[in-house]
């Protein structure tokens, strides 16, 4: 027996060495555990339900409900594990929509699935919404019943039901399709607006929020989707579809006079997958077993491991060339946002932005943190747009560069819109668009989009760019510039700082749009005056004729941490309730012990 298992007479017990790997799988295949993996946990989440569509005149349809979210622990699981991601049910033409697609992985030999989404009901008298892993939203007419959630009858329930539509007789607002966090809103009959989508819950590897559910078709305004990806429901044939990778359910259309009209129901968002490959022992194992982990570079070791709130901001994006024009340039986008909850170490404020968002857990160790620099001004030839900031990140949180603002689009000048980033560049003169913000998207959003530019004769200035608190405004009378998005703000250092804001746009005779606290650029009053032209350093504020500000990463830790970052350029200090706190404004390294 000594000679079989290292010298332990006994019974092997089986041990897990996940190093507490996270893996999110996207699409279907196969994903390849660790060697020493035996024991996993996983997020499991179903393509979710495509929203109802429509026939007639006055019709509308219910949302699509999420597809079904479960958190399972303790999941048996070596070597390669098949993983099947589910994808959204499609939208059918002047009908009830198609559910989702179940999502699941294997284990072992046993398959642990979430239930597809179902589809939102189209407009009629006494239909209801698919029952999925959420229901769906039922079509606007006689409110009856919606569909059922849970469709898998797991426990705890892997989402929640529609919502009902209109009073009787009105045929102008369809319920919202149910979410893993909650039921779908009914209908509101007075003024026919369509039901909201259920709220999504949270993963409990990653903190994110999926399978929210879609919003409800209503005459006078569609239902918002869901947290976690619903697409919102719609007033006209056209709503939006639940973001890909999320569960979320499609939205609800509305089906406007005259008789005949037809309309298709956005279809739900794919599903997706997270696992997290774990450290666990059941108590007992021999000798050989540790030996071979230990040569594998498997074998977990004990340190005391802590969890950190954070803030991490992107650099923000810069200004567009104008090739002398005057005042016609966008302002730029700030930085993305990217905030906790403030919960893990207590005791600071945080903006909205940091709303039901976990710290980051880290071991006694080392550490990469990336510090977005500013993008650059496009210069005055010939109408280039101003460059993008690039992006701050630390732990696979990542805050993106703000969008650069384009610049004058007069005289043939081929100058585009604004650029989509963290938050988006503004457009220049000429008519152009702002940028998009929240790209890549997050939950919450990590910006806002850049206003758009105005067109000659009349306001011909820029638009803002947009800021993490809010959008950038469009070009207007009688200065022609639009202001930068507003910042936000938090204590996280101890002291309340607002940072992240758009830059100011162009006017129409060399005018700058005031400068909004947060660090854009704009038109300063005394006692600093003048022009600020470039986005503030380490702020992520966006520029306003000139370059963007470079970002900022805070990390703050329990009093029983200890923080070191380097280069010396980055500081430790100390916080209220004891809390140590890293401000790094250059890339560098955090050592935690």
């Amino acid at each position: 027996m000594a000679r079989t298992n290292g010298g332990i007479i006994g019974k092997t017990n089986k041990t897990s060495f996940g190093k507490c790997t996270v893996t999110t799988q996207t699409s279907t295949g196969s994903l390849s555990l660790q060697p020493g993996t035996r024991i996993i946990d996983a997020t499991i989440v179903s393509g979710g339900g495509a929203g109802g569509g429509n026939s007639g005149s006055c019709t509308a349809a219910g949302g699509g409900g999420a597809g079904g979210l479960r958190n399972i622990s303790s999941i048996n699981a070596q070597g390669a594990i098949p993983v099947t991601i589910g994808a959204g049910g499609t939208g059918a033409s002047a009908n009830t929509g198609c559910n989702g697609n179940n999502s699941s992985l294997v284990g072992c030999g046993t398959t642990y699935s979430a239930t597809g989404g179902g589809g939102g009901a189209r407009y009629g008298s006494c239909i209801p919404g698919n029952p999925g892993g959420s229901g769906g939203g039922e079509g606007g007419r006689d409110p009856v019943a919606a569909g059922t959630g849970n469709a898998g009858c797991y426990s705890p329930p892997e989402g929640n039901p529609g919502g009902t539509g209109g009073a009787p007789g009105n045929c102008g607002a369809g319920g919202g399709g149910g979410g893993a966090g909650s039921a779908g809103s009914n209908a509101s009959g007075a003024p026919r607006v369509g039901g909201a989508g259920g709220n999504g819950a949270a993963s409990f590897i990653n903190c994110t929020t999926y399978a929210g559910g879609g919003g409800g078709a209503g005459q006078n305004g569609g239902g918002a989707g869901g947290p976690g990806g619903g697409g919102a429901g719609s007033s006209t044939t056209t709503a939006t579809a639940g973001s890909a990778n999320t569960g979320g359910g499609g939205g609800g259309t509305y089906t406007p006079a005259p008789p005949g009209n037809t309309s298709t129901g956005a279809a739900g968002g794919s599903g997706i997958v997270v696992v997290k490959e774990l450290n666990k022992a059941s108590g007992v194992w021999n000798l050989k077993s540790q030996l071979a982990s230990q040569q594998q570079g498997t074998w977990p070791r004990f340190l005391a491991s802590y969890t950190l709130d954070y803030l991490i901001i992107a650099g923000g994006g810069g200004t567009g060339g104008n090739n002398g024009w005057s005042g016609v340039y966008g302002g730029g986008g700030a930085g993305g946002y990217r905030e906790s909850s403030g919960t893990a170490t207590g005791c600071y404020s945080v903006s909205p932005l940091g709303t039901g968002v976990c710290g980051i857990t880290v071991e006694e160790g080392s550490y990469a943190v990336t510090v977005g620099a500013g993008g650059l001004g496009g210069g005055p030839t010939p109408w280039p747009n101003g460059a993008n900031g690039t992006d701050s990140s630390f732990e696979g949180i990542t805050a993106a560069g703000g969008g650069g603002s384009s610049g004058s689009h007069f005289c043939g000048a081929p100058t585009g819109n604004g650029s989509a980033g963290g938050s988006g560049g503004g457009g220049g003169g000429g008519g152009n668009s702002g940028g998009a913000g929240n790209t890549p998207p997050t939950s919450p959003p990590q910006g806002n989009a850049g206003g758009y530019g105005g067109t000659y004769p009349g306001t011909f200035g820029g638009g803002g760019g947009g800021g993490a608190g809010g959008a950038g405004t469009n070009s207007t009378s009688p200065d022609g510039y639009g202001t930068g998005g507003a910042g936000a703000t938090t204590s996280i250092t101890g002291s309340s700082v607002t940072r992240a804001s758009g830059g100011g746009g162009g006017g129409n005779n060399n005018g700058q749009a005031p400068a909004q606290s947060g660090g854009g650029g704009g038109s300063r009053p005394a006692p600093e005056g003048g022009p600020l032209v470039n986005g503030v350093a380490n702020t992520g504020g966006g520029g306003s004729c000139g370059s963007g500000g470079s970002g900022i990463v805070v990390l703050r830790a329990p009093s029983a941490a200890t923080l070191v970052a380097s280069p010396c350029t980055n500081t430790v200090g100390s916080a209220p309730c004891g809390a140590k706190v890293a401000t790094f404004t250059v890339s560098g390294t955090l050592t935690v012990s």
